[in-house]
């Protein structure tokens, strides 16, 4: 883990706040235009894709291996209080895929979880591994969504449990974006070679 980002991530801010700064694998890949701010934990492999917020300002953010992040999306948490003592962080496990422009607060999702594009997950949420969040979904605060279940709707609802076709379909989608950031870093580096 390294607090400034020593594989070469231009138009990058990583930005340490109250005391914590932002502990970045070096293999994982940081597009431009990303903004990521205090007590963030990015780990292996995982991709932050374009103009995302990252924002560990009054709780921490933990992303684990092989997640991806894409573009455009927001991640924040929430601050301890007084119906809530310990705030609430957000921690994202191995495996997830998060859809562009989604919107996640204060919340956890377990290894293998998807989000869809543009959906909205709330403070206290949980996705369990295999579940997905369709695109444009709102999961509102507290709700659970157990293992291989898919939601959609605004607020979200169960519409079915996943067959092992769509698991799958997951699982390729996970692959794709590791090895699709490492073609994208490599042309970010050839940009600033000169080599585009």
């Amino acid at each position: 883990m390294t607090q400034q980002s020593s594989p070469f991530r231009p138009d990058v801010s990583i930005i340490p706040i109250h005391g914590k700064s932002p502990q970045i694998h070096d293999s994982a890949f940081i597009a431009p235009g990303c903004r990521i701010i205090g007590d963030v934990t990015i780990g292996p492999d995982s991709s932050i894709w374009y103009n995302c917020v990252i924002r560990a300002d009054v709780n921490r953010i933990v992303i684990g291996a092989r997640s991806n992040i894409q573009d455009g999306t927001v991640i924040h948490c929430d601050s301890p209080g007084p119906m809530q003592p310990d705030g609430f962080p957000t921690t994202i496990g191995d495996d997830v895929l998060v859809g562009h422009n989604a919107m996640i607060h204060g919340c956890t999702l377990e290894d293998r979880a998807f989000v869809g594009l543009s959906a909205t997950v709330m403070n206290g949420c949980v996705i369990e591994g295999d579940a997905m969040l369709a695109a444009g979904a709102m999961l509102t605060q507290g709700k659970r969504m157990q293992a291989r279940e898919l939601w959609a709707g605004t607020p979200a609802k169960l519409l079915r449990t996943q067959p092992d076709a769509a698991i799958a379909e997951m699982r390729l989608g996970v692959a794709h974006y590791v090895e699709n950031a490492k073609h994208h870093a490599a042309a970010i580096a050839a940009a600033r070679d000169g080599q585009a």
